[in-house]
């Protein structure tokens, strides 16, 4: 397996590799190559590997630039967590990242490259984007719906029926009771839209 990003979250990606295969090689690539190995792993600079050899992860936390990245590549993976419990009808797409002690019920549909961090609880019927990054210790109600390349904050919790839109970010700890527009970023209790993106 080839994690693409030689950082704390591709430490947390690797550990779930080696927790699901003690076997599974695995090798960082990198941009800025930090040094011969990381993590106890070979690491290379991204242009002087073969890319094409073994299935990729890109451990990067934006989302944008997740996205970059993906556009670059066709043989993507997955990483899930032991302890994470999926329903048997969760839909997951390449690309997707599960921590550890994730809960994901029944018919929630998973996009490419997405991150589900730590502890975060995805309710029934809820569909998550592209490239969204659901942080750790969110709570997503039935029927939630994430849009491409949205990130919602450590903590926070959205209600059921909420659609949140693409580009959106939900502040740390926010309480979403009513729907998000594109590129806005709510904040607080209830969640308030305080700017928007372009």
């Amino acid at each position: 397996m080839i994690i693409y990003g030689a950082s704390g979250h591709g430490k947390v990606i690797c550990d779930i590799i080696k927790c699901n295969s003690s076997q599974e090689k695995i090798v960082f690539v990198d941009d800025a190559q930090k040094g011969n190995y990381f993590y106890n792993h070979p690491v290379f600079l991204t242009k002087d590997y073969d890319m094409h050899q073994d299935q990729l992860i890109i451990a990067i936390g934006n989302n944008l630039i997740r996205r970059k990245v993906a556009s670059r590549y066709i043989n993507f993976g997955q990483a899930i967590h032991p302890t994470a419990v999926l329903s048997k009808t969760v839909s997951l797409s390449p690309g997707t990242v599960i921590m550890a002690n994730v809960s994901c019920n029944a018919d929630t549909q998973i996009g490419e490259h997405v991150i589900l961090n730590t502890s975060c609880s995805i309710d029934h019927d809820c569909e998550i984007h592209d490239f969204a990054h659901i942080s750790p210790n969110v709570s997503l109600a039935g029927n939630v719906k994430v849009g491409t390349g949205s990130h919602i904050g450590i903590g926070a919790t959205v209600i059921q029926g909420i659609k949140i839109g693409n580009f959106a970010t939900i502040g740390a700890g926010t309480v979403v009771i009513n729907d998000i527009p594109d590129g806005a970023t709510a904040v607080g209790i209830p969640a308030k839209i305080i700017k928007f993106n372009k």
